[in-house]
Protein backbone atom coordinates (compact mmCIF):
# COMPACT_ATOMS: atom_id res chain seq x y z
CA UNK A 1 0.00 0.00 0.00
CA UNK A 2 0.92 3.57 0.25
CA UNK A 3 2.76 5.43 2.70
CA UNK A 4 1.29 5.20 5.61
CA UNK A 5 -0.10 9.22 6.49
CA UNK A 6 -0.76 11.26 9.56
CA UNK A 7 -1.88 8.51 12.69
CA UNK A 8 -1.39 5.45 10.28
CA UNK A 9 2.51 5.78 10.25
CA UNK A 10 2.75 3.14 12.86
CA UNK A 11 0.19 0.74 11.29
CA UNK A 12 0.86 -2.43 9.12
CA UNK A 13 -0.76 -4.29 6.32
CA UNK A 14 -1.05 -8.64 7.82
CA UNK A 15 -1.83 -10.66 5.49
CA UNK A 16 -4.04 -13.94 6.28
CA UNK A 17 -2.57 -17.49 5.43
CA UNK A 18 -4.38 -18.36 2.32
CA UNK A 19 -6.27 -15.80 1.30
CA UNK A 20 -5.71 -12.48 -1.27
CA UNK A 21 -4.96 -9.47 0.33
CA UNK A 22 -7.20 -6.00 0.94
CA UNK A 23 -5.88 -3.22 -0.38
CA UNK A 24 -5.74 -0.58 2.26
CA UNK A 25 -4.51 3.23 1.47
CA UNK A 26 -3.47 5.45 4.00
CA UNK A 27 -4.97 9.08 2.87
CA UNK A 28 -6.46 12.62 3.64
CA UNK A 29 -9.99 13.28 3.44
CA UNK A 30 -10.90 16.92 3.29
CA UNK A 31 -9.91 17.82 7.48
CA UNK A 32 -9.41 13.60 8.52
CA UNK A 33 -6.78 10.96 7.50
CA UNK A 34 -8.47 8.28 6.64
CA UNK A 35 -7.72 4.57 5.28
CA UNK A 36 -9.77 3.62 1.95
CA UNK A 37 -10.34 -0.62 2.02
CA UNK A 38 -10.88 -2.44 -1.51
CA UNK A 39 -11.79 -5.78 -0.93
CA UNK A 40 -12.17 -8.57 -3.39
CA UNK A 41 -12.93 -11.77 -3.04
CA UNK A 42 -10.16 -10.94 -0.13
CA UNK A 43 -9.24 -11.23 3.70
CA UNK A 44 -6.72 -9.68 5.27
CA UNK A 45 -5.71 -6.71 7.92
CA UNK A 46 -4.63 -3.22 8.91
CA UNK A 47 -3.28 -3.23 12.41
CA UNK A 48 -0.98 -1.67 14.93
CA UNK A 49 0.57 -3.98 17.11
CA UNK A 50 1.47 -2.79 20.94
CA UNK A 51 0.63 -3.59 24.64
CA UNK A 52 -1.84 -2.08 27.01
CA UNK A 53 -2.55 -3.83 30.47
CA UNK A 54 -6.14 -3.84 31.34
CA UNK A 55 -5.38 -1.62 34.32
CA UNK A 56 -4.57 1.02 32.21
CA UNK A 57 -7.46 0.53 29.17
CA UNK A 58 -11.06 2.56 29.21
CA UNK A 59 -12.28 3.19 25.76
CA UNK A 60 -11.67 2.84 22.12
CA UNK A 61 -13.42 5.79 19.49
CA UNK A 62 -13.22 4.81 15.82
CA UNK A 63 -15.52 5.85 12.59
CA UNK A 64 -16.21 4.20 9.42
CA UNK A 65 -18.27 4.44 6.26
CA UNK A 66 -19.12 2.14 3.86
CA UNK A 67 -20.68 1.93 0.01
CA UNK A 68 -23.15 -0.31 -0.05
CA UNK A 69 -23.08 -3.80 2.21
CA UNK A 70 -22.31 -6.84 0.78
CA UNK A 71 -24.92 -9.22 -0.88
CA UNK A 72 -25.23 -12.36 0.83
CA UNK A 73 -22.94 -11.71 3.83
CA UNK A 74 -23.57 -13.07 7.08
CA UNK A 75 -21.34 -13.26 9.73
CA UNK A 76 -23.15 -15.43 11.87
CA UNK A 77 -22.69 -18.21 9.08
CA UNK A 78 -18.93 -19.31 8.47
CA UNK A 79 -19.24 -19.52 4.85
CA UNK A 80 -20.63 -15.56 4.37
CA UNK A 81 -18.80 -14.58 7.14
CA UNK A 82 -17.90 -11.06 5.57
CA UNK A 83 -18.01 -7.43 6.69
CA UNK A 84 -17.08 -4.67 4.63
CA UNK A 85 -15.66 -2.76 7.79
CA UNK A 86 -14.17 -3.94 11.31
CA UNK A 87 -12.56 -3.17 13.78
CA UNK A 88 -10.39 -6.21 16.05
CA UNK A 89 -9.20 -5.96 19.37
CA UNK A 90 -6.26 -8.66 19.86
CA UNK A 91 -6.20 -9.73 23.73
CA UNK A 92 -3.83 -11.84 25.68
CA UNK A 93 -4.43 -14.01 28.01
CA UNK A 94 -3.92 -17.81 29.44
CA UNK A 95 -3.18 -19.98 26.87
CA UNK A 96 -3.42 -23.04 29.38
CA UNK A 97 -6.65 -22.36 29.43
CA UNK A 98 -7.76 -23.12 26.40
CA UNK A 99 -9.82 -25.71 24.92
CA UNK A 100 -7.89 -28.85 23.40
CA UNK A 101 -9.73 -28.08 19.89
CA UNK A 102 -8.39 -24.67 20.35
CA UNK A 103 -5.00 -25.35 21.14
CA UNK A 104 -5.06 -27.53 17.87
CA UNK A 105 -6.50 -24.40 15.86
CA UNK A 106 -4.12 -22.12 17.62
CA UNK A 107 -0.82 -24.24 16.97
CA UNK A 108 -1.98 -24.52 13.23
CA UNK A 109 -2.35 -20.66 12.90
CA UNK A 110 1.12 -20.49 14.47
CA UNK A 111 2.51 -22.52 12.19
CA UNK A 112 0.95 -20.53 9.03
CA UNK A 113 1.61 -17.07 10.60
CA UNK A 114 4.82 -17.70 12.74
CA UNK A 115 2.97 -15.91 15.50
CA UNK A 116 0.48 -17.45 18.26
CA UNK A 117 -3.01 -15.99 17.57
CA UNK A 118 -4.33 -13.62 20.86
CA UNK A 119 -5.83 -15.56 23.26
CA UNK A 120 -9.01 -13.61 22.59
CA UNK A 121 -10.33 -11.37 19.51
CA UNK A 122 -12.97 -9.17 20.07
CA UNK A 123 -14.72 -7.51 16.68
CA UNK A 124 -16.89 -4.11 16.16
CA UNK A 125 -18.85 -5.20 13.18
CA UNK A 126 -21.64 -4.35 10.21
CA UNK A 127 -23.80 -7.12 9.96
CA UNK A 128 -26.40 -7.38 7.23
CA UNK A 129 -29.14 -8.60 9.57
CA UNK A 130 -27.86 -9.11 13.54
CA UNK A 131 -29.37 -6.54 15.32
CA UNK A 132 -26.99 -3.50 16.97
CA UNK A 133 -25.40 -4.89 20.22
CA UNK A 134 -25.66 -8.58 19.35
CA UNK A 135 -22.89 -10.80 19.93
CA UNK A 136 -21.93 -13.22 17.64
CA UNK A 137 -19.38 -16.40 18.11
CA UNK A 138 -17.10 -17.53 15.56
CA UNK A 139 -18.52 -20.71 14.08
CA UNK A 140 -14.39 -21.49 13.89
CA UNK A 141 -13.04 -20.63 17.39
CA UNK A 142 -14.93 -19.74 20.89
CA UNK A 143 -12.20 -17.20 21.42
CA UNK A 144 -13.49 -14.60 18.20
CA UNK A 145 -16.72 -12.60 19.12
CA UNK A 146 -18.32 -10.08 17.22
CA UNK A 147 -20.12 -7.50 18.67
CA UNK A 148 -22.92 -5.70 15.91
CA UNK A 149 -22.57 -1.70 16.05
CA UNK A 150 -24.62 -1.58 12.92
CA UNK A 151 -27.13 -3.70 11.02
CA UNK A 152 -28.77 -3.23 7.20
CA UNK A 153 -28.64 -0.37 5.13
CA UNK A 154 -30.00 2.34 6.96
CA UNK A 155 -26.62 4.32 7.64
CA UNK A 156 -24.80 3.44 4.22
CA UNK A 157 -22.68 6.29 2.89
CA UNK A 158 -22.53 8.25 6.49
CA UNK A 159 -19.79 8.49 9.05
CA UNK A 160 -20.71 6.59 11.56
CA UNK A 161 -18.81 7.59 15.30
CA UNK A 162 -18.31 5.30 18.07
CA UNK A 163 -16.74 5.63 21.64
CA UNK A 164 -17.15 2.17 23.54
CA UNK A 165 -15.94 0.71 26.93
CA UNK A 166 -13.35 -1.88 25.49
CA UNK A 167 -13.89 -3.51 29.48
CA UNK A 168 -16.85 -3.48 29.64
CA UNK A 169 -17.63 -4.85 25.72
CA UNK A 170 -15.03 -8.03 26.61
CA UNK A 171 -16.66 -9.03 29.57
CA UNK A 172 -20.15 -9.02 27.95
CA UNK A 173 -18.67 -11.05 25.46
CA UNK A 174 -16.51 -13.36 27.26
CA UNK A 175 -18.29 -13.47 30.90
CA UNK A 176 -14.65 -13.05 31.54
CA UNK A 177 -11.47 -10.39 33.05
CA UNK A 178 -9.20 -9.26 29.68
CA UNK A 179 -5.86 -9.70 29.29
CA UNK A 180 -3.45 -6.99 27.98
CA UNK A 181 -4.45 -5.33 24.35
CA UNK A 182 -1.82 -6.72 21.95
CA UNK A 183 -2.93 -5.09 19.09
CA UNK A 184 -5.67 -2.94 17.22
CA UNK A 185 -6.72 -3.56 13.35
CA UNK A 186 -8.76 -2.81 10.77
CA UNK A 187 -10.56 -5.38 8.33
CA UNK A 188 -12.22 -5.45 5.10
CA UNK A 189 -12.95 -8.93 3.97
CA UNK A 190 -15.09 -10.56 0.87
CA UNK A 191 -13.48 -13.57 1.06
CA UNK A 192 -16.09 -15.85 1.82
CA UNK A 193 -18.77 -14.59 -0.28
CA UNK A 194 -16.53 -13.81 -3.21
CA UNK A 195 -17.77 -10.95 -3.79
CA UNK A 196 -16.33 -6.65 -3.50
CA UNK A 197 -16.56 -4.85 -0.38
CA UNK A 198 -15.11 -1.10 0.25
CA UNK A 199 -15.02 1.12 3.48
CA UNK A 200 -13.45 3.89 4.72
CA UNK A 201 -12.03 3.84 8.80
CA UNK A 202 -11.15 7.00 10.24
CA UNK A 203 -8.62 7.84 12.93
CA UNK A 204 -8.68 4.65 15.70
CA UNK A 205 -7.90 6.30 19.54
CA UNK A 206 -7.27 4.25 22.68
CA UNK A 207 -7.90 6.18 25.46
CA UNK A 208 -6.43 5.53 29.32
CA UNK A 209 -8.46 5.77 32.25
CA UNK A 210 -6.95 8.96 32.83
CA UNK A 211 -8.31 10.26 29.86
CA UNK A 212 -5.27 10.82 27.55
CA UNK A 213 -4.36 8.69 24.56
CA UNK A 214 -2.56 5.29 24.05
Amino acid sequence: MAAAAGPWGSWQDYPLPGKRRTVYRAQRSGDRFVVSAQAEASASMFRRQLRVEPTQLARVQFSWRVATLIAGADLAEADASDSPVRIVLAFDGDHGRLSMRNRMLFDLAQALTGEPPPYATLMYVWDNRAMPEAILHSRRTDRVRKIVLESGAAHVGQWRNYERDVLADYRRAFGEEPGALLGVALMTDADNTASRASGEYGEVRLIARDGKPL
